[in-house]
């Protein structure tokens, strides 16, 4: 008979102002699973739910979260909420909007008042996703086998381009 292994406590909470949110965040998401990093998912706005967002920064040292990964477009304000509501790092993630492409996004986030920061990445995708590898290596300053883990990827990356280099370097372009 196979017994089902207990989830892990998430370490990281990666939460979205909205669920529109979630077609850039699943990038971040993939990282921290890339990397067996345990992890929750949220949807919490700082402005239709600011009772839930508090509510989640009150109890979130209690449950073993070492980091947040907070995303948001327009006004962007989650990131900086949660900041303002717990004294876990924040790293945010400003959303591509219609209006203005994602600098007001970035705006919000990163002109924080001295003593509430929050670590901002870049616009969308690549934003997500460094977001993300920015947490493991955070993590992987106390975790010997994770630290292996980002060497690893790491030079994987390296290996990747020398060998691109070598293609076009000899005609081979794909």
């Amino acid at each position: 008979m196979a017994t089902l292994s207990k989830p892990q406590t998430p370490v990281v909470a990666v939460v979205m102002g909205s669920a529109s949110d979630y077609g850039v965040m699943k990038r971040a998401i993939s990282v921290l699973a890339e990397f067996d990093i345990p992890h929750e998912v949220r949807v919490i706005s700082a402005h239709r739910t600011p009772d839930v967002a508090h509510a989640f920064c009150a109890g979130a040292n209690d449950r073993g979260l070492k980091l947040i990964i907070a995303a948001a477009g327009k006004a962007a304000h989650l990131a900086g909420v949660l900041a303002a509501s717990t004294t876990i790092p924040v790293i945010g993630v400003p959303m591509k909007t219609s209006d203005l492409g994602g600098l007001d996004s970035l705006f919000s986030m990163v002109q924080m008042p001295a003593g509430i920061p929050v670590g901002t990445m870049a616009i969308g995708e690549a934003g997500a996703k460094n977001a993300a590898y920015f947490s493991v290596a955070i993590l992987a300053l106390s975790d010997m086998t994770l630290a292996g883990k980002l060497e690893d990827y790491r030079r994987k990356m390296a290996e990747e381009v020398k060998q691109a280099d070598e293609r076009i370097r000899e005609g081979r372009e794909s």
